[in-house]
């Protein structure tokens, strides 16, 4: 069987943190399918269909991950396409709650649903895409953060919306 998972996010935009946390999460499953969610309550620097595309040019060497977008319970996502687990990363305590929560609430709704907690390495522990984009309002260097594959056309963006 198949051991498929669910790599759940905004990812607005991708950071080299979700990049490790999808890139370790593809030697440990079969296949990874990184799932951007959409929320409406939020308007974000990329549109959905934007994010996924980022990931897809950021994980285009990984054969086994797959991106796609979903609107709604993530754990009817999870049901259907028949994932064993659901892969999170977790940056400090502070995102342990939280995760915790939405990992027993998960459970409640789906009784097989796993949550799996990776932690970023050292390097990302701090970083958060907000950060990031907070960084570029301001004119910094976002550089250190975002992959390469896509750093032009996050900095494009992100001057864009700083002349808006």
């Amino acid at each position: 069987m198949e051991r498929l998972v669910i790599c759940p996010g905004s990812f607005d935009p991708i950071t080299k943190g979700h990049e490790d946390i999808i890139r370790r999460a593809a030697t440990l499953f079969d296949r990874v399918v990184v799932v951007v969610g959409a929320n409406p309550e939020k308007r974000g620097l990329f549109t959905v269909e934007e994010r996924a595309e980022l990931i897809r040019r950021t994980c285009a060497d990984l054969p086994n991950v797959e991106v796609d977008q979903f609107d709604g319970l993530l754990i009817d996502y999870v049901r259907r396409r028949k994932a064993v687990a659901i892969v999170k990363g977790l940056r400090a305590v502070s995102d342990f709650d939280y995760e915790f929560q939405m990992a027993l609430t998960n459970k409640k709704l789906m009784a097989d649903a796993e949550t799996i907690f990776l932690t970023p390495n050292s390097d990302n522990m701090y970083l958060s895409s907000s950060m990031v984009r907070q960084i570029g309002h301001f004119g910094g260097d976002i550089s250190p953060f975002i992959p390469e594959a896509i750093l032009e056309t996050v900095r494009q963006r992100m001057e864009r919306t700083r002349t808006e």
